[in-house]
């Protein structure tokens, strides 16, 4: 006999499902269920905006959003994907291994970017191999360089590269900026194991670099644009004998064509003053917009350095002079050096100067003076001292000088 218990049917000791007619969707089933019948450009966008875990997690919207996530081309691993927290690194360690594993499992599409980065992480990293043949160039985080334990790192088709307080051998750094043969902006900062920088990257457009070193030069990067270099200790270059008759300044500035923006920190003037500084360099910095220099005009071959610059400039528009307020004590006392040149040398394009540092000596009031004098489309000048002593004086002073251009405006800014 057949009885009838719920949603089944039994006939003896079988047991069947009962059938039922298909379930047709109302109009307003249909209407609620818009999210699932997106065009795929559209849901490929909402899941581009959204974080992994948010993306894996609208699988559950419904059977057509069940597998659209696992083709996502950016996989991002990080605190707002990753939510685990935990005073033990095993258990952190263990869970981002196992969410990775995961996800990288059941992933069916090409992955174009994956990026790892979680701050409840310490670095244990002893071995970091990256090359990628084909495609796009690679920017390679800055966050690698956390990995206190790294001990190897190679690299291919690197588009940028930052390292800073680490410690490399002389040839392994050469190797490293070598084998970069795309690299575009490179930073170095603090380093340790090597004192000569030969920097060979055809592609280089932004360089850098501030610590102690004993040279450096440019064997083949031709399309430099930006350069800040800091030279952190005094090292006397002057009495470098095997500079020969050439000197630093030429030297360095012979490879670079291109160099539009110029930052000498530090004591890197006085690098670039060892040997013969010409009054111009054979070859004029031609695209050379904005010079920013630390300098102790105190010191006649730093102050001739300078002008070697200014004069190599035709095209400069903006110019920053920093004095090194800890050295008032002239290295040789010399006539004025801005009168020692034979021909006049207008800065016919410089709009903008800055000082800053000064106390207020014969040979910084020299300098202002000069620039004022030679500067005849100059639109503003400020000049900051190091302190307040004496700066009514200064003001003074400043009044004074002769300017080649009428509509200059002297701003006196306060210490």
């Amino acid at each position: 006999m057949a009885t009838f218990k719920g949603e089944r049917l039994q006939f003896g000791n079988a047991v069947q499902k009962r059938r039922e007619p298909p379930k047709v969707p109302c109009k307003m089933e249909m209407e609620v269920d818009k999210i699932s019948n997106l065009p795929g450009h559209i849901t490929d966008k909402i899941l581009a905006h959204l974080s992994l875990r948010d993306a894996v997690r609208t699988s559950v919207l419904s059977k057509k959003w069940r597998y659209k996530w696992d083709s996502l081309p950016y996989l991002v691993f990080d605190n707002q994907s990753v939510l685990v927290s935990s005073p033990d690194q095993t258990v952190i360690k263990s869970t981002l291994v196992n969410i990775v594993d995961h996800v990288l499992l059941l992933h069916s599409g090409p992955i174009e970017k994956f990026k790892l980065s979680h701050r409840d992480l310490q670095g244990s990293l002893k071995e970091f191999v990256l090359e990628i043949w084909k495609g796009h160039r690679y920017r390679l985080p800055s966050s690698l360089y956390c990995c206190q334990n790294l001990i190897d790192l190679e690299l291919f088709n690197c588009l940028s590269l930052d390292l800073q307080h680490i410690t490399v051998d002389q040839d392994v750094f050469e190797y490293l900026i070598s084998s970069c043969l795309v690299l575009e902006r490179l930073t170095l900062m603090n380093f340790e194991g090597f004192t000569q920088l030969n920097i060979h990257a055809p592609n280089l457009l932004f360089f850098d670099v501030g610590g102690v070193f004993e040279d450096v030069n440019f064997g083949n990067a031709s399309h430099l644009a930006i350069v800040s270099i800091g030279l952190y200790v005094n090292a006397g270059y002057e009495k470098n004998p095997a500079l020969g008759n050439t000197g630093n300044m030429i030297k360095f500035f012979a490879p670079l064509p291109h160099i539009q923006r110029l930052e000498v920190q530090s004591f890197f003037l006085k690098y670039l003053a060892a040997g013969k500084v010409p009054e111009r360099l054979p070859t004029p910095c031609i695209e050379l917009n904005y010079l920013s220099i630390r300098i102790n005009f105190n010191d006649r071959e730093e102050s001739l350095a300078a002008l070697c610059l200014l004069r190599s400039s035709p095209n400069l528009q903006e110019l920053e002079m920093l004095a090194r307020p800890e050295e008032q004590t002239a290295v040789r006392p010399a006539a004025n050096i801005l009168e020692e040149g034979s021909d006049k040398c207008p800065f016919n394009q410089l709009r903008l100067v800055k000082i800053a540092g000064i106390s207020g000596g014969s040979r910084e009031l020299n300098f202002i003076n000069f620039l004022l004098a030679n500067s005849p489309a100059l639109e503003m000048m400020t000049v900051k001292p190091a302190s307040t002593n004496g700066g009514w004086e200064l003001l003074k002073e400043l009044l004074r000088f002769r300017r080649a251009s009428v509509q200059v405006e002297i701003i006196y800014l306060d210490p």
